[in-house]
């Protein structure tokens, strides 16, 4: 007799990926315009965000080695968000630089521990249709553009000074919604996995991580300084944060389609395809800032230089790390992208900014070609 496969939370995950995600629509596009108006130069808030990304080196790989061992992932992501919460609570304390930094450290240690252990929990509950992950996953998305759109809409008439306490909810929403999200309870196989140490000496691998830092590193102008950017150029605050909720769009159409396209054009072609669109787009915003048609088209790119990428990097890493090394290998695609890539990419163009702030987007636009040329050897390279 056959059993049935479970039928996978999808309003509980899918709640939790809007929370996380309106937290960081709420971060990325507007918490360097919030330190810009506590005084800090371009230099200070290119390390706080860098700071931010930082912590996602190591806080997803201690994370994730105690889920792989003790299986009680949801519980992890649970502690984790209140504790987010509670320490991003101490930011109404001090504004000055250090309080800020170490307030950063802490609440992103906790923070940036919890969505590589929530991708597992839905790719375990989703089984051998994984390739649905982009259905639960563009709700994080949705939470994304509704963020975005309305905080950008709100700050064009109310102070700066409300952002703290709209992040503060939102990362209480978080945990709120960590509660209602079961664990996966299938048990990972510990045989014939062979070592993580085996797995990452593999040459497709190491490049894989090191596209993965360059694509990532390769963000840090829009992530830092996009609002600051285009408000500089004499967009409205609120056009701006239409800008970002377009870009995501883009990207929620392209995760509607993802179970359709991935299958079609392969794991190889979606990073390949999104690295050199990238280069494209940091190309097309440090060049034509002025050019309202292209910024457009530049944002609607937002649906390959992270959508497309994402996904294909998600599938790529679920089908790599097996048994108990899941929890680690999406752990170290978030620390070495996102943690140090990102917080490599929010660092330079901090110091590129002061200089002269395009030049912050044509050096991103070196770092995606480059990512590209070390990929195309060797990632999924088709066998002869």
């Amino acid at each position: 007799m056959q059993t049935k496969t479970p039928t996978p939370p999808y309003w509980r995950l899918s709640g939790f990926y809007l929370f996380y995600f309106a937290t960081l629509g709420a971060l990325l596009p507007y918490w360097g315009l919030y330190l810009q108006s506590l005084g800090f130069a371009p230099q200070k808030i290119g390390e706080l965000m860098a700071l931010l990304m930082a912590t996602r080196v190591l806080a997803p790989n201690i994370w994730g080695y105690i889920a792989d061992h003790s299986g009680k992932r949801m519980i992890i992501v649970r502690m984790a968000s209140l504790l987010a919460a509670l320490a991003f609570s101490a930011v109404y304390l001090n504004h000055d630089y250090w309080t800020l930094a170490g307030i950063m450290v802490i609440f992103s240690f906790f923070w940036n521990g919890t969505l590589a252990q929530v991708e597992v929990t839905t790719l375990t509950h989703l089984g051998k249709k994984t390739h649905h992950y982009s259905r639960i996953r563009l709700w994080g998305s949705v939470g994304f553009i509704l963020s975005v759109a309305l905080l950008g809409a709100t700050l064009d008439r109310t102070s700066i000074d409300l952002l703290p306490t709209v992040i503060l909810i939102l990362m209480t929403s978080i945990w709120l919604m960590s509660l209602t999200v079961p664990e996966s309870n299938i048990n990972l196989p510990r045989k014939d996995c062979g070592s993580l140490w085996g797995v990452l000496q593999k040459p497709e691998v190491l490049t894989f991580f090191a596209a993965t830092f360059l694509m990532q590193a390769s963000h840090g102008p829009y992530y830092t300084f996009y609002t600051i950017y285009m408000e500089g150029y004499g967009y409205s605050r609120s056009l701006i944060g239409y800008l970002w909720a377009l870009g995501v769009i883009a990207e929620v159409g392209l995760f509607l389609t993802m179970h359709r396209l991935l299958p079609t054009l392969g794991v190889r072609w979606m990073l390949l395809g999104s690295l050199l669109l990238a280069s494209l787009r940091w190309l097309l915003v440090g060049l034509f800032p002025t050019q309202f048609s292209l910024m457009v088209f530049a944002q609607l790119l937002h649906a390959a230089t992270f959508g497309s990428f994402h996904a294909a990097a998600i599938d790529w890493i679920h089908h790599r790390f097996t048994g108990i090394h899941q929890g680690r290998g999406q752990a170290l695609y978030s620390s070495l992208g996102f943690g140090a890539g990102g917080a490599f990419g929010s660092f330079y163009s901090g110091q590129l900014w002061a200089m002269e702030p395009r030049s912050a987007y044509l050096a991103a636009a070196v770092i995606g070609i480059a990512a590209f040329c070390l990929a195309y050897p060797t990632i999924n390279r088709p066998p002869r």
